[in-house]
């Protein structure tokens, strides 16, 4: 039954004696008992999980006001902040172009769009250009607007597309028929947006989400031109753990049906020719047993934490799978993580990551003689590109480091020489040399050592009176490489040093990391980023009272954690659609994530587990004490962390908190997790969020 109007409380009254204070929203409070294994918890909040509730919606838009109200004198400051971050973007830009059987595949942007337009010619580029898809008109009419999965079929006449107008990763997907330009008058709802061709260019293959928990569970077979009630249920994953996709080798013969776990993985596999063959099991699923498969020749190739906790390849005949038949190609190393790998005819490239920092390797077949694609800065980011024919000695790969733009290279294998293909223009007169990159490392209370990738303007006073932005993520094993922001020298140029903590729960530091930084292990990730922050104070780089920290999604788990811990090093804190509710919300199996995410945090119906996670959890652990400035950003439709989780932890500290400082919540009502879509829009709320350390810190422009 949904409650009254006036189950909130929302006052926004002007104070005679400061027109820039303003009384904040209070959320009415609402108590709800909460027990399990014995223990009870209180939660005045729980009701903000109303979605369809009028007075949620009323509650944060009446947050939203009370934040723009408070920076409202900082509207002029992120005006220019917005145009100055703008001004460094090429407008009229595009991709670097990559081969794919007869066309040359590329996307460009025209000035004053906010999508991009995709492209093709066909056999050299200095073909007739095909626009595949032109996203501005897709989004016309509509606030939001995500286009992914453009593929297109074999034969190279059919596009499909999938679209998202929402922001809660629910895709319709789309097809365009390429000779005569027409957009086919149905699409298929309600997917993932997960697609792929069969080889007969009329059948595709697509993934569905549960409607309640939002999990991939179901791949459907679809007819191009029939009705998609017609389709045909291909495979359902039972297991409420596992996520399901769908893919096509780079050979193009098998399509891959994949169920993931967080810690396990199992693979199917049918010929990309016969697209109602039946699906055959690679190797059947074991715990802590994760592996990707790849197909060249007559082999299957394995990377494969089997027995390596870094992993190896393996490669078992096309014919036999079972895993005693499986050979080593590339053993497992105690010091380094094996990421990913590209198979070419003649060569085979490895990224392997130690020391928090990755690297190439290059293998030839015929003789196993190998070798490294050297890089000389201290800390950089590399990435595979497109590289979607087997038939070639160019390996593409994308470089970029805190000082240098992305940039896309040609590595020829055989001559081992590099060429420079596009490096991200920077508009207004950029130049690298005038900043400066470095590592350093920080102490665990452990005794662990933590690096850290920062960066600052040459001639930055390292006295302590420097702004520092420090930030962290530290879950799922996924890496916070040093990348490049074109917006970040709106920092840099006023002074900020910009610095990430690559704590445990990466994988950084290899698997060992990330099994150090989740479950029992998981206050190291908060530790860890406090014993950064302290070296970062104890060298001189900054001060308490100049320290400014971000983290977003679980990355908001660990600033919410350690401003609960430690709120005295912090002068402020934006914390990004953040996961601080954590043990409502691992208790609650109809959020989407929650028990396919057991493996990482734990499960809370287990009694350890709930102690556990209730003694870290942000919302559960906020007390009496002083806090950051802080800024808090939700998304309405966030299908990941769940609007209510920021929304009830704000309207905690503020009856909670004893300073006067700042405390603001943001929504986005039009987005989801990853905000606002667009190439400009986004940096819309970069320039409030500057504006508000600048507000903090009182940087006057």
């Amino acid at each position: 039954m949904k409650r009254k109007l006036g189950l909130i409380l929302v006052t926004f009254l002007f104070s005679c004696n400061n027109m820039n204070q303003f009384n904040p929203p209070l959320a009415k409070r609402i108590p709800k008992i909460l027990e399990k294994h014995g223990h009870t918890r209180i939660d005045d909040f729980y009701w903000l999980n109303e979605r369809d509730n009028p007075e949620v919606i009323a509650y944060l838009k009446a947050e939203n006001e009370y934040a723009e109200k408070v920076l409202s004198h900082t509207k002029k400051l992120q005006e220019q902040l917005y145009e100055e971050m703008k001004a460094r973007i090429k407008e009229d830009d595009e991709s670097v172009p990559f081969r794919l059987g007869n066309y040359y595949y590329y996307y460009r942007y025209e000035v004053g769009k906010e999508y991009p337009i995709h492209c093709r010619k066909k056999e050299s580029l200095e073909g007739k250009e095909e626009i595949l898809l032109d996203v501005n008109e897709i989004a016309k009419g509509h606030k939001y607007c995500v286009v992914t999965s453009l593929t297109v079929s074999t034969n190279e006449n059919l596009l499909a597309f999938a679209v998202d107008t929402v922001g809660r990763r629910i895709f319709s997907i789309r097809f365009k028929n390429l000779r005569t330009g027409e957009i086919l008058p149905y699409q298929i709802e309600h997917t993932t947006g997960n697609v792929v061709w069969a080889n007969d260019n009329q059948t595709v293959f697509y993934t569905v989400q549960d409607k309640q928990t939002l999990r991939s569970y179901r791949v459907y077979r679809h007819i191009l031109g029939s009705a998609p009630s017609e389709d045909v249920l291909v495979y359902e994953e039972q297991d409420d753990a596992f996520y399901v996709s769908v893919n096509k080798s780079k050979s193009r013969q098998y399509i891959f049906i994949i169920s993931n776990a967080t810690l396990s993985s199992e693979v199917r596999y049918f010929s990309a020719d016969d697209p109602t063959s039946q699906p055959v099991l690679f190797h059947p699923r074991e715990p802590e047993h994760e592996y990707a498969v790849y197909h060249y020749k007559d082999k299957f190739y394995i990377h494969t934490n089997w027995q390596a906790q870094n992993f190896r390849l393996m490669e078992t005949s096309i014919n036999n799978t079972d895993k005693s038949k499986w050979k080593e190609v590339i053993p497992h190393r105690k010091d380094t993580l094996l990421e990913s790998v590209e198979i070419f005819e003649n060569y085979l490239v490895l990224e392997e990551r130690t020391r928090a920092l990755s690297y190439f390797r290059v293998r030839r077949w015929e003789d196993s003689s190998e070798y490294y694609i050297p890089f000389n800065e201290q800390v950089y980011s590399i990435s595979m590109g497109n590289n979607p024919e087997f038939q070639t000695d160019l390996f593409r790969f994308t470089y970029n480091s805190l000082t240098t733009p992305p940039s896309v290279y040609d590595y020829n294998m055989k001559t081992q020489t590099r060429e420079l293909k596009k490096r991200l223009e920077i508009l207004g007169g950029y130049n690298p040399e005038e900043y400066y990159a470095e590592r350093l490392w920080a102490t665990a209370p452990d005794g662990v050592q933590v690096p850290i990738s920062l960066v600052y303007k040459k001639g930055t006073l390292l006295d302590g009176s420097a702004p520092l932005y420090l930030t962290g993520y530290g879950a799922y094993g996924i890496s916070y490489d040093p990348y490049f922001s074109s917006a970040r020298i709106s920092l840099l140029n006023r002074g900020f040093i910009f610095a990430i903590a690559h704590v445990r729960g990466g994988q950084e530091l290899g698997r060992q990391w990330y099994e150090d930084g989740k479950l029992f292990k998981k206050k190291n990730t908060f530790t860890d980023f406090i014993a950064c922050a302290e070296t970062l104070i104890n060298k001189r780089y900054t001060s308490p009272a100049k320290l400014c920290i971000n983290g977003g999604s679980a990355g908001g788990l660990l600033v919410g954690a350690v401003i609960n811990m430690r709120p005295e090093l912090f002068k402020a804190c934006i914390a990004d659609v953040p996961f601080v509710d954590v043990v409502t919300t691992m208790l609650d199996e109809s959020i989407p994530l929650t028990t396919g995410e057991y493996d990482e945090w734990g499960n809370p119906n287990e009694k350890s587990y709930y102690e556990y996670m209730l003694s870290y959890s942000p919302y559960d652990n906020v007390r009496p004490q002083n806090y950051p400035h802080l800024l808090v950003n939700a998304a309405l439709h966030d299908s990941q962390v769940q609007y209510w989780e920021p929304a009830k932890w704000v309207a905690k500290l503020r009856i909670t908190k004893t300073d006067n400082n700042m405390l603001l919540l943001y929504t986005n009502m039009e987005a989801g997790h990853s905000g606002v879509s667009g190439r400009f829009a986004p940096l819309k709320e970069v320039a409030m969020e500057y504006a508000f350390l600048f507000e903090v810190l009182e940087i006057k422009e």
